[in-house]
């Protein structure tokens, strides 16, 4: 349920960073406009997160949930916006009376292979849940359907990690290597996120980490409350 809180605000992120209550997010942000001969969109229907990360989670794939939907956040969570640092933006919530706080950020560039498929936008969010005693777990939200039993790599500060894909989303393969990820992440100057669609479109994303170790700092320290 929390990952639909955050796809929730995701599909209403504007530029800046405005938070917007994810009761209100329902419409997409609109897309880069795509010639009407561009081949067929690649993006498909949100699936269910994978099971929630926890302090002893272990690195194979979790089990699919049933889809959701923003309409169907409990209590009718409403994200806001504690810090804007740089490219992403520090958020918390709190749904069924848990607090969730993230950072969020869009992608500073992003190119396909064949050039100018048309997909939704892509999101990497670093989240941080208490209650479950999670902290900085890193996820990509690519903007279309991965190819089924696909790889991804995400490639920050000269290391490579390989992330399971499931849906539209990514999640690192090896939890045991996430809080180096998270400490090349506060170190470097981008992300770049590689991934393949079900029709075979490779795809290449880079998102500024500038900021983000003040909105690390910012969603822990509220994150403590």
């Amino acid at each position: 349920m929390w990952r639909v809180l955050i796809l929730a605000l995701m599909t209403g992120v504007m530029a800046g960073g405005i938070a917007v209550s994810a009761r209100a997010q329902t419409a997409q942000p609109a897309a880069k406009s795509v010639p009407k001969e561009s081949a067929p969109k690649e993006a498909a229907p949100k699936p269910a997160a994978p099971a929630a990360n926890t302090t002893a989670k272990a690195a194979a794939k979790p089990e699919s949930k049933p889809a959701a939907t923003p309409a169907a956040v409990a209590g009718g969570a409403e994200p806001t916006l504690i810090g804007q640092f740089g490219t992403w933006g520090a958020y918390s919530a709190t749904p069924n009376g848990k607090k969730v706080c993230f950072a969020l950020a869009k992608p500073s560039s992003s190119k396909t292979n064949p050039p100018n498929r048309p997909r939704d936008p892509a999101y990497a969010f670093v989240s941080t849940r208490p209650a479950e005693k999670v902290n900085n777990e890193v996820s990509v939200m690519i903007g279309y359907a991965l190819k089924p039993g696909s790889e991804s790599t995400v490639e920050v500060g000269g290391a490579a990690f390989a992330m399971y894909t499931q849906g539209d989303g990514l999640w690192i393969k090896n939890a045991a290597e996430e809080e180096r990820m998270v400490e090349a992440m506060r170190k470097s100057a981008d992300l770049v996120v590689k991934g393949v669609s079900a029709k075979g479109t490779e795809t290449t994303d880079t998102f500024s980490l500038k900021g983000l170790a003040q909105a690390l700092d910012k969603i822990a320290q509220d994150c403590r409350r």
